[in-house]
Parts: structure tokens; C-alpha cells; sequence
């Protein structure tokens, strides 16, 4: 079982679209995976599950057994002012440290609206999960100008659907 984490609380985002196409290029390789969407965590676990808050929100404790649960991510990240949005990095702290991610294995996957397809937001992130002591794919698919390529719920872009395919691939042989 991958876990996919939709990394915005962006309702209805493009994101949560690109996830739910990496869940199904999962099921075409055999492979099961459920969704995690911050769009539906506890919107005030900043105040009640952080710090020595931590194990007391019940609804948001129900995603840290999740990730404990999990060995393997994918994490779908927009970009968001020059890095990766602020709740992913809230729910990161949010989760029991180190044992969350510790000896796990995940892969990235980077979008914006812009020119870079989130480069900055995966290397970030890229920087955190390896001082959690997570291993990260070294395939990070760039998704730039998403807009005008996901039309009606689907990649228009060749590169971008063989590199999310290479990508899912590597994870489950990782």
C-alpha cells in the first residue's frame, strides 16, 4: 500500500487532480494506494495537535497513524511562493517525530503554474525528508504550467505522463 498525500488544503486543487491520476497509474501496475488530502485535516490542528498539543486531537491523530502505518508516499506539492505550502510543512510537524518517516521511502512530484513545475518545493521537501531519515526517488517529475497541461482531469503532455509512469514504476521497485 503507497500512500499519496495531496500537499495543499486548496480545496478542489490541481494537486488533489494529479493524485488521483498517479492512484490509478498505481492500479494499472497492481499496486494499492489510498489518498491523503490536507484539504480534509482538522483545519485547527495547528493549535490543537502541535507541540504540547501533540497526541490530542483525536481527528488529527487519525492521520498520524496513517503515516506511521505507511512505508512508502507519494507526495504531490505545488508550489507555493517560491517553496511547498505551509500547511504540508504544519502537518509534517504535526507527526511523531522521528519514527514518521524514518527508514521509509517516497517519491515527489512537483507542480505550478509557473515555468519550474515546483523545482524549489521538491527540493525543499527533499531537504526535510532527509534529515527525517527518509529515502527520496531521485525521479522528481516537474509538472510547469499545469494549467495548460491537465485539461478535464487528464495530462495532455506526453513527457509528463511517461515520467509520472517512470516515477510509480521506480517507487514500487524501490
Amino acid at each position: 500500500m503507497i500512500t499519496i498525500i495531496v500537499g495543499t488544503n486548496r480545496k478542489k486543487s490541481n494537486s488533489r487532480v494529479i493524485a488521483e491520476i498517479y492512484k490509478g497509474i498505481l492500479q494499472t501496475k497492481g499496486m494499492d494506494s489510498s489518498i491523503l488530502d490536507l484539504a480534509d485535516v482538522p483545519a485547527d490542528f495547528i493549535a490543537s495537535a502541535l507541540y504540547e498539543n501533540s497526541g490530542k486531537n483525536e481527528r488529527f491523530n487519525d492521520y498520524r497513524t496513517v503515516i506511521e502505518k505507511s512505508k512508502k508516499f507519494v507526495f504531490i506539492v505545488a508550489e507555493y511562493n517560491g517553496s511547498f505550502p505551509g500547511v504540508l510543512k504544519a502537518f509534517i510537524d504535526g507527526l511523531k517525530y522521528p519514527d514518521s518517516f524514518t527508514d521509509k521511502k517516497c517519491a515527489l512530484v512537483g507542480l505550478s503554474s509557473g515555468v519550474q513545475g515546483g523545482g524549489l518545493a521538491v527540493s525543499h521537501l527533499t531537504d526535510i525528508f532527509n534529515y527525517c531519515g527518509m529515502y527520496v526517488l531521485p525521479l522528481k517529475p516537474k509538472l510547469a504550467r499545469i494549467e495548460a497541461n491537465l485539461i478535464e482531469g487528464k495530462i495532455n503532455n506526453d513527457l509528463y505522463n511517461e515520467l509520472l509512469d517512470m516515477q510509480a514504476q521506480q517507487l514500487i521497485d524501490f
